[in-house]
């Protein structure tokens, strides 16, 4: 079984929590038994999640060997130059290593299929801010917002969109859809 998430904001990337106060988890939105997350999304990021039963899938779906690409928007604190893409074109060296390449292009405005974030993300005029598209091939922790602020532009909202050819499809935050794997 293949289940597609559309992970909303804050939203822990498991099924319990023991912190006090406890967090939202994904038992609010799953109601299947026996399946896992494929590969996680921070608790402060949205967008596409992948659940499964079958272990195989999943590290598939998962392992670097198979640079399964995964494709998320970003919104980011600053106007992204052309230098500072063209160093995420080529990889950052960040404290646990350098990155692969990624394929980065600039948005004009946030996407149009973008759904509203509660709460709203911090707006604040004397700082410009903007859209770009990232897709990597690796996952590691926290790594796109590493990867921004490593290049002067901080990360205000990160919504993963696609991995591999699997890609959210008007999605609602919060909603299932059930997939053939």
């Amino acid at each position: 079984m293949l289940i597609a998430l559309n992970k909303p904001f804050n939203v822990l990337c498991q099924f319990t929590d023991r912190s006090v106060p406890a967090r939202r988890t994904l038992a609010e939105f799953i109601d299947v038994s026996g399946v896992y997350p494929a590969g996680r999304l921070d608790y402060d990021s949205e967008g596409l999640l992948l659940l499964t039963d079958d272990g195989k899938l999943a590290q598939r779906l998962t392992d670097p060997c198979h640079k399964t690409g995964k494709t998320y928007v970003v919104h980011v604190e600053g106007k992204p130059s052309d230098v500072q893409l063209s160093r995420l074109r080529k990889g950052i060296h960040l404290n646990d290593g350098p990155t692969l390449p990624a394929h980065v292009k600039r948005l004009d405005m946030a996407p149009l299929w973008l759904w509203p974030r509660d709460p709203p993300v911090r707006s604040r005029k004397s700082v410009p801010d903007a859209w770009i598209e990232l897709t990597i091939r690796e996952g590691r922790n926290r790594q796109v917002r590493r990867m921004t602020a490593a290049i002067g532009l901080p990360t205000l909202r990160l919504i993963r969109m696609r991995i591999g050819d699997i890609a959210l499809d008007g999605l609602l935050p919060g909603r299932t859809r059930v997939l053939k794997p």
